[in-house]
């Protein structure tokens, strides 16, 4: 696999719909319950300050993607936010780490300062590794801040990156 990280294209939005969905329906790291279709997930990617497709040039395939928006408004716009996604038959690829990376210098380049991820459960060991070989830092943690897909909660562990 070559992977390339880039602004995604429209022709990207079947895949960036299905692979983001698949996160939500798993129910273990995203917030959100709902599933985007055709019509709100263009919308979704379209209203991001920069969404991004991780594409294996050899074959075309999107393999993952992320979204970079602000954390806040104001005297806290500097701050910015970040979501990723990878195919589940993908994962452990190290897709992941390219779409952060791509991420903290898209960041940047947007003129935030500092990328914050409010809510990574805690049982959400590989990213968590993930993050803290990249140099983020962990700010410690909210009891019993996720609702997990089958109703228990979990933890969730706060992580900032100064960029």
């Amino acid at each position: 696999m070559n992977i390339q990280v880039r602004g995604y294209h429209a022709e990207d939005l079947p895949h960036l719909i299905r692979i983001w969905n698949q996160v939500v329906e798993d129910g273990v790291a995203f917030p959100q319950e709902d599933a985007l279709d055709d019509v709100t997930g263009a919308a979704f990617f379209a209203e991001q300050t920069h969404t991004a497709a991780a594409v294996d040039t050899d074959t075309g395939r999107v393999c993952g993607l992320y979204i970079l928006h602000p954390n806040n408004i104001g005297r806290c716009g500097h701050i910015c936010n970040a979501s990723y996604a990878v195919d589940r038959q993908l994962r452990g690829l190290h897709i992941g780490e390219k779409l952060v990376l791509d991420c903290l210098k898209e960041g940047k380049a947007h003129g935030f300062s500092v990328l914050q991820f409010n809510a990574v459960v805690a049982s959400n060991i590989h990213a968590r590794h993930l993050y803290e070989r990249l140099g983020f830092v962990q700010l410690g943690v909210i009891p019993h801040g996720f609702r997990m897909k089958d109703g228990h909660y979990e933890d969730i562990c706060p992580y900032y990156h100064e960029l």
